[in-house]
């Protein structure tokens, strides 16, 4: 069997293509592929706007600025995340808290949310694990009773839906990724999916350096024009149709990719289920995973890690605990704790067989 990668992302000839036609346009940077995708996205999720940007990284810190939180503001949050997650809460100069997760998910659990929110709360940070939706109508019903903002960290969960609606249309800000390794793989890039006239305005100015209008505004019939207003400080965090051209082929694909990741998933489940040391995590019937990681946890992790490795199979731990880094103050997250000791992400691509599946899962029916 030859190695079997964790991701590998599938770019479509369509995608290709369409990268093609924008090279050969004249026009690379911030443009009208970028407009296209902007709506396409805005469309499929089912809001009024998308804002295309270079990472989802740059997506959570715009959404964070819009509220214009006080310096040492709280932003509740979870450890159980890609460290970006928290690192932009830093950016504006506030301090995470780092609430527990629910052990069954890896999503953060209301309750630990809850006993966290004080007067210095700013923002709950709602992190989708694995693609697996949170309960939305909980967290959002508990920020509406506090008057307390939420920040959806959508990354994972790009077509996931929750009670028959769409991740990124719940709320007011939710930062996407088109990593190459997501469902929606672009090379790179990320969006804010939001609902509001204002934040639009906004997010389009802090995304060009808080400029008025950019360049391609500022490019007409009559030529180019260099009159522009600066209004408050920006960064340069702008999607470019290079990126765009290939998301606009890839989202076609999307809803079929996703059903792919959960059919994998489904044989994973079953041909698991049962197998002593191994525990899956457990979905509720009225959400829909995007199923971006299949994870499972195990007993002696690191043993079955090992096995793995020298069968030809690479597995990876999402995540480390992230207030365990030098940089963030620890928290008691006994939940979090057990998850991270015991979690095990297995393969997950379009390139994935049923064959590479029944391989990998031999392999751990075997034992370790």
């Amino acid at each position: 069997m030859e190695r079997i990668p964790l991701f590998r992302p599938l770019i479509r000839e369509q995608a290709v293509q369409a990268v093609a036609e924008v090279l050969r346009s004249g026009w690379l940077g911030l443009g009208p592929k970028t407009a296209s995708f902007e709506k396409a996205l805005a469309d499929y999720v089912g809001i009024s706007y998308c804002v295309g940007l270079n990472s989802c990284t740059s997506a959570l810190h715009l959404g964070l600025r819009l509220l214009d939180l006080p310096a040492g503001s709280e932003v509740i949050t979870t450890a159980l995340t890609f460290v970006s997650t928290n690192h932009v809460i830093l950016y504006e100069n506030c301090r995470p808290v780092f609430a527990d997760v629910e052990p069954d998910t890896g999503n953060l659990d209301i309750h630990s949310v809850s006993d966290r929110i004080t007067e210095r709360t700013g923002a709950i940070m709602l992190m989708h694990y694995a693609g697996y939706p949170c309960d939305i109508e909980q967290f959002y019903a508990l920020a509406r009773q506090r008057n307390i903002p939420i920040v959806e960290d959508c990354a994972h969960a790009c077509g996931a839906e929750y009670k028959g609606k769409r991740i990124g249309s719940h709320g007011d800000i939710h930062a996407f990724s088109f990593h190459p390794v997501k469902n929606l793989p672009m090379g790179d890039g990320g969006a804010l999916t939001i609902r509001s006239d204002e934040y639009h305005r906004r997010l389009k100015r802090l995304r060009w350096l808080g400029i008025s209008a950019d360049t391609f505004q500022r490019t007409g019939p009559e030529g180019y024009r260099w009159n522009y207003d600066v209004s408050e400080v920006g960064f340069k965090y702008h999607m470019n149709d290079v990126q765009a051209a290939i998301g606009l082929a890839q989202l076609d694909w999307l809803d079929r990719d996703n059903a792919r990741r959960a059919s994998i998933a489904a044989q994973y489940s079953q041909q698991l289920s049962g197998v002593p040391g191994i525990r899956l995590l457990e979905y509720k019937n009225d959400r829909k995973s995007s199923c971006h990681l299949f994870c499972i946890l195990a007993e002696q992790r690191d043993a079955l890690i090992d096995k793995l490795g020298v069968n030809q199979v690479d597995v990876s731990v999402h995540y480390p605990r992230n207030d365990r880094y030098s940089m963030y103050e620890e928290h008691e997250l006994p939940n979090t704790e057990y998850f991270w000791r015991h979690v095990i992400s297995l393969p997950m691509h379009l390139v994935l067989t049923d064959n590479h599946v029944e391989y990998i899962t031999d392999i751990i029916r075997k034992g370790w």
